[in-house]
């Protein structure tokens, strides 16, 4: 049965592609009610998870961290700032299509799909740093 294109999924939708910066359900809702201040947070929660289960959007699984949505649903890898939390595609970089048939011959898994999030210091962060004597001071955003 098809989903009925209702206008709370319209403004989740739209909310994901707007912010574009693979967000989490929290700052896809505290988008929506900027415009909607009437609109619940379980109402974007369901119609977020309802949009991934549609495959109309993407879920990251993130270790320790909050899901997060993405609009581009082409296969393709993150990675995340450990000091500032910035979240971005892994430009450049091809997806590796058989990995998982590789990770399920050594393990014996029956494999449902991968994430892969990159963990690292962003170029503005080490910048940053750099100012600061050379040291990353700590890792404010695990």
């Amino acid at each position: 049965m098809a989903k009925r294109n209702t206008i709370q999924r319209q403004l989740v939708i739209a909310a994901v592609r707007f912010l574009a910066n693979h967000p989490t359900a929290e700052e896809v809702y505290d988008r929506i009610i900027q415009e909607y201040p009437d609109i619940s947070k379980g109402t974007v929660y369901r119609n977020l998870n309802s949009l991934v289960e549609s495959g109309l959007l993407g879920k990251i699984s993130v270790p320790s961290g909050a899901d997060r949505f993405d609009h581009i649903l082409a296969r393709h890898y993150h990675i995340k700032c450990t000091r500032c939390g910035t979240f971005v595609n892994v430009e450049n970089f091809e997806y590796i299509p058989d990995l998982e048939e590789k990770v399920a011959a050594l393990t014996g898994y029956k494999m449902d799909h991968h994430d892969i999030v990159f963990s690292g210091v962003c170029p503005e962060c080490q910048k940053v740093a750099v100012e600061h004597n050379g040291e990353l001071l700590g890792n404010d955003m695990n």
